[in-house]
């Protein structure tokens, strides 16, 4: 049985005709509770898989960590309501994250929801290195990565997936979820986690399924990524950010075409 995904008895009509009652499935989304050293920080809407990864990525972007090894330890528990992700933080960044902590309920399509101050919202990031290219022709049939890695979205028509690739094109890794942003940090807490044991060269650049926001780019920026492919478009936020940062930025990718927002050096 596929993790995420859930069949339950519906009816359909066809050409204004009712039909009989069929089985159909449905993608799991639960309030799944990020919870650091006893206190619970954000509740997310996820998919409810590949959560050690979610919490790892989302502590990464939004800078409560620096590097996973200030992470001790994950406990993922359920119950009735949800799942709490338990996250053991190191004495120091527990003491960092009570002086700025914020209260959010977090929704598939906003990534702010509940943010008290809008300085919270951007976050400073250094200009990227120049140190990644890429070749468009390497990059013809990448899209169908998406799709490899939309398993309960193959069934359900109804997940984001976020793609890890080298700078020849090849597939790395991948991760799909209900919510863009969660996929996205699923992929970089995977990432991060590999890069333990990687040198700088495989840092590689990141596809996305949807559109590009400006919480896309922060979050690929924020883990030194120079490249963020997104098959949908770009928002006029997501760009200044992009360029503001060094981030090449392209929209509505489709492997042999697309729209390069900022960044165009990288690309040959």
């Amino acid at each position: 049985m596929t993790i995420g995904i859930e069949t339950i008895a519906v009816n359909k009509f066809n050409h204004s005709q009712l039909q009989h009652t069929e089985q159909d499935v449905l993608a799991i989304e639960k309030p799944v509770a990020l919870v650091y050293n006893g206190i619970s920080h954000v509740v997310m809407m996820a998919t409810p898989k590949d959560l050690d990864y979610f919490a790892i990525g989302f502590s990464l972007t939004e800078k409560i960590i620096e590097s996973v090894s200030e992470i001790y330890g994950i406990d993922i528990i359920e119950n009735s309501k949800g799942i709490e992700v338990h996250i053991e933080l190191s004495s120091r960044r527990f003491l960092e994250l009570k002086t700025k902590r914020r209260n959010l309920s977090g929704r598939t399509g906003c990534g702010i929801c509940g943010t008290e101050q809008i300085d919270q919202v951007c976050q400073i990031i250094p200009s990227l290195p120049l140190t990644s290219s890429i070749k468009l022709t390497n990059f013809s049939n990448v899209l169908a990565n998406l799709k490899q890695v939309q398993i309960v979205g193959s069934q359900t028509g109804c997940t984001h997936a976020a793609v890890w690739l080298d700078v020849q094109g090849n597939f790395i890794a991948g991760f799909e979820d209900i919510g863009r942003h969660v996929a996205l940090d699923k992929l970089l807490g995977f990432r991060a986690k590999q890069l333990q044991n990687l040198s700088n060269d495989n840092k590689g650049l990141i596809l996305v399924s949807s559109r590009a926001s400006y919480e896309m780019v922060q979050k690929t920026a924020v883990c030194g990524i120079e490249i963020l492919l997104a098959v949908s478009a770009a928002t006029s936020m997501a760009v200044d950010m992009a360029k503001q940062c060094n981030l090449t930025l392209v929209g509505f990718f489709r492997g042999d075409k697309g729209v390069i927002y900022s960044g165009e050096s990288r690309i040959i």
